[in-house]
């Protein structure tokens, strides 16, 4: 399936590993030059030099916390003075920790606000203009499928992920006139970094079903999906080209899961 991607420019944050770094590479591979962000300054280099040796598409690792209001808007003016116009926003940052009420402080709350959902925002509020302004644009948020399917073992992730579910809604249907179309992806069990470490942290955990090892945790996870397996980062990166490209054209303010049918609700 064409795409027509080619030329286009997209911005993925949290792209130094697992399914950020697919999502970059899989639109670099398109023909777009991606700027990825992330934390991790070597990972980030290292990543984004195996990307362009690969597909031949330019990237621009930039070093950056999302935390920090100054430091983003930096972020994303290099990205746009080495790329030109920023076509495509991949919002990905963002790893809340599993805890029930008990285990979450405030600061674990205030931290995970402030990079997953304010990360999120912030990029779209600098970003989105332009594209508006051009009549085209794609926002693609990576959320989770625990937003409409909260856990009491994950009660950060779950309200943090509630939010940005209400947030994509909203952004979408202020910017559907102008072209700009913007979609939520909620990955399920996906074989990465990130995953193993919600594994080791839910055996960690108490309550009921605690107390097993990483193995035996994960494997639980697994007998959930009802197609037997954790997914790949590269089947979720698949989705999001679909989804930046003129295909999926008349795709916004919606939420999709990709999760082998682990989610039960409608």
């Amino acid at each position: 399936m064409e795409l027509g991607l080619k030329g286009r420019t997209a911005l993925v944050t949290g792209a130094s590993m697992g399914i950020g770094r697919a999502i970059a590479r899989e639109l670099a591979a398109e023909g777009v030059a991606v700027a990825m962000l992330a934390r991790g300054a070597d990972r980030l280099a290292e990543a984004a030099a195996a990307i362009t040796a690969e597909t031949g598409s330019r990237t621009v690792p930039i070093a950056v916390d999302l935390v920090d209001d100054a430091a983003l808007e930096a972020a994303l003016a290099q990205a746009q003075a080495a790329l030109g116009a920023i076509d495509i926003l991949v919002n990905n940052a963002g790893a809340t920790p599993m805890g029930r009420i008990a285990d979450s402080d405030d600061s674990t709350w205030r931290k995970s606000i402030d990079l997953k959902l304010m990360g999120y925002m912030r990029c779209a509020r600098l970003l989105v203009p332009p594209m508006r302004a051009r009549r085209w644009g794609r926002v693609i948020n990576i959320i989770g499928r625990s937003g409409h399917q909260p856990r009491a073992t994950y009660i950060v992730g779950s309200s943090v992920n509630a939010s940005l579910l209400s947030f994509t809604h909203a952004l979408a249907q202020d910017c559907a006139a102008d072209n700009v179309l913007v979609v939520g992806v909620n990955p399920g069990p996906i074989a990465t970094p990130r995953w193993d470490a919600l594994i080791s942290q839910g055996a960690a955990l108490g309550g009921p079903g605690s107390g097993r090892d990483p193995a035996a945790e994960n494997a639980a996870a697994i007998a959930s999906v009802a197609m037997g397996r954790l997914g790949t980062a590269e089947e979720v990166s698949g989705l999001v080209a679909f989804l930046c490209s003129d295909r999926a054209g008349f795709i916004t303010g919606t939420n999709i899961d990709i999760d082998g049918g682990g989610t039960r609700c409608i």
